[in-house]
């Protein structure tokens, strides 16, 4: 038997060995890819997730389109894609939420830990409590002078409930002894807007968003919500230095269905990390103020888990509960 013979036997023979499912998959991508995320356009974790993914679609050669599916504290959107076919073709943008929905919200359509995967974690920006001018709060003192005359009366706006912005303000409204109430919106750009207005007292928010207004005089900050001075707003003093250690701040991951292939985690994953590398994402995150993060699939994970039990002591501190 021809050398050339044997070698196409032998080829022909590992194909047949190969399981009927791997040989029928096209390579991928082969279409579009959707990131569902499930905030409204506008805010910090939509910013990201179109940003990063123009740079992921480049070097896939397909085409990723964000779709926004706000509601219901991030639930609708997630619950969307944790219920899509685990092909490769659909992923959703989560951010601190999904972490704090694990406590806060007791009847998930989905399970946290178990419906869906970690793919790759992507950017962070910091939180800034802020104010309307017309509020005449300055310091946290102003608003602890200011909360115990008139209870009840101060409000704080969040991007919805079980956010970030929500469970700082419960942060902040335990360890000052203050009575705030709650206004949740369906993402940071409502908020931000009514904030402006002067139809909510105060509001944590992404720097990146809250910075032009604030440089403009348009808000106050009264104090950044970070462990030391941020490099971002070097003027600006922690709440910790007057005396009220909150620390928070929006991150945003990418998550894909649970039995989405490994194969395809992994690449997803790898051109994630690539594009947070690259010059148009790092350029864009310095000038917007946002922290690039990455690592592996399993990495976020672990940070899911400490970011679950984190809020998770808020949560119930604060005996918050929100019917799914």
């Amino acid at each position: 038997m021809s050398a050339s013979r044997r070698s196409l036997i032998q080829g022909a023979a590992a194909l047949a060995a190969l399981p009927l499912f791997a040989r029928a998959q096209p390579a991928w991508p082969a279409r579009p890819i959707r990131i569902v995320v499930p905030f409204p356009p506008g805010g910090t974790t939509d910013y990201v997730a179109r940003l990063v993914g123009t740079e992921v679609g480049k070097a896939l050669g397909q085409a990723v389109v964000v779709e926004n599916k706000p509601g219901a504290g991030t639930v609708i959107g997630v619950d969307a894609v944790a219920r899509s076919a685990p092909d490769g073709y659909s992923f959703v943008c989560v951010a601190n939420s999904f972490a704090a929905n694990r406590t806060l919200q007791k009847k998930l359509p989905y399970d946290t830990l178990k419906d869906l995967r970690p793919v790759a974690l992507m950017g962070m920006s910091e939180h800034v409590l802020a104010t309307h001018p017309a509020s005449g709060l300055k310091t946290l003192a102003d608003l602890r002078t200011q909360a115990r005359a008139k209870p009840g009366t101060l409000s704080y706006a969040s991007f919805g409930n079980g956010t970030s912005a929500h469970l700082a303000g419960e942060m902040l409204r335990l360890q000052m002894g203050i009575d705030l109430v709650h206004v949740p919106y369906k993402g940071q750009g409502p908020a931000l807007a009514d904030l402006l207005g002067g139809q909510v007292t105060m509001m944590f928010g992404n720097w990146p968003e809250f910075r032009s207004q604030i440089q403009a005089g348009k808000l106050v900050a009264l104090g950044m919500a970070t462990a030391k001075r941020s490099v971002y707003a070097p003027d600006i003093p922690t709440l910790a230095e007057q005396g009220v250690p909150v620390e928070s701040n929006s991150w945003n991951g990418l998550l894909a269905p649970a039995a989405a292939p490994d194969a395809v985690v992994q690449r997803m994953n790898a051109e994630v990390n690539r594009a947070l590398a690259g010059p148009v994402v790092t350029e864009a995150f310095r000038k917007g103020g946002i922290a690039s993060l990455s690592g592996t699939p399993q990495s976020f994970a672990t940070f899911i888990q400490s970011e679950i039990a984190k809020y998770g002591d808020v949560i119930r501190q604060a005996h918050i509960e929100v019917e799914g």
